[in-house]
């Protein structure tokens, strides 16, 4: 994917900021508006790292069908941008997404409040990660 060797859009570092936070929901809206405006392939990217987000987001509300359902989509459409894109660490994302959406399917909807939120992913940098205030394209 000849997308995922441009450096991180300033709304993905952001993106990815809210999602590590915790605030899916702003991450989502984020993630959302660089999804729409992006015409290329790499969008899917985008969108995966979205669906994650909000499968989290639904895990906090103990939503189980639809957390269960957005980590597996949001996997589905990271898989074909592993192992980095952008300089997201994508097969990382992918390995605890899976991990989180295999341990709810073993606790099951009457206890899933018992999953161990240390499961929970985080979006890691392949590298050094880029500042959301400054620069995002390095001189080479």
């Amino acid at each position: 994917m000849t997308d995922c060797a441009r450096s991180a859009p300033l709304l993905l570092v952001r993106g990815v900021e809210e999602f590590n936070a915790g605030v899916y929901f702003k991450c989502h809206e984020t993630l959302e508006e660089l999804w729409v405006e992006e015409p290329n392939p790499v969008r899917e990217l985008y969108q995966g790292i979205l669906q994650v987000g909000v499968g989290l987001y639904k895990l906090g509300r103990n939503e189980y069908r639809g957390a269960v359902k957005l980590l597996g989509s949001g996997v589905g459409h990271l898989t074909p941008f592993a192992p980095v894109c952008q300089g997201v660490d994508v097969a990382a994302l992918i390995v605890e997404a899976n991990r989180v959406r295999e341990a709810l399917g073993a606790l099951g909807p009457d206890r899933m409040y018992e999953l161990d939120r240390r499961l929970v992913p985080r979006v890691r940098w392949a590298a050094d990660p880029p500042l959301a205030g400054g620069q995002i394209d390095r001189p080479s």
